[in-house]
């Protein structure tokens, strides 16, 4: 556990969510019709379907920007710690949802165990490094 103390490592949770969450927002909204039958096996083809992807790209861009912007900007790194736990645990919690209600996904059970792991990285990061106000 030293090293999760250390405060050298206190951004590596951010900043390798902001990574993933990055790659993944061009995933799916960088060219939806090439990329989504590719990765998830179904066609893009609708406007309204493309126009929803990119707009989760948007988000994911946004989010993963703020994260580096908590890095960067100290005054910021609790808030964007929180929405890290925020983002990660919705994730989760929606695959969970997905995993009784439709059955589990071997695609997306790794993302459900890492973004569990990063929700609960975040919430150990933020009472180990929170400012004492």
């Amino acid at each position: 556990m030293a090293f999760f103390k250390n405060p050298k490592y206190k951004n590596l949770q951010l900043t390798l969510s902001a990574i993933v969450v990055i790659s993944v927002s061009f995933v799916y909204g960088g060219n939806p019709s090439v990329f989504l039958p590719y990765v998830f096996g179904f066609d893009v083809t609708d406007i309204d379907l493309k126009n929803i992807f990119r707009a989760i790209m948007g988000l994911y861009l946004a989010i993963g920007c703020f994260w580096i912007y908590g890095i960067q900007n100290k005054n910021y790194w609790e808030s964007a710690t929180l929405v890290n736990i925020l983002f990660m645990g919705g994730l989760a919690l929606g695959r969970l949802v997905s995993a009784i209600l439709d059955g589990i996904s071997p695609q997306f059970m790794v993302g459900f165990i890492l973004e569990f792991i990063f929700m609960l990285w975040g919430i150990y990061n933020l009472r180990q490094h929170r400012r004492i106000i």
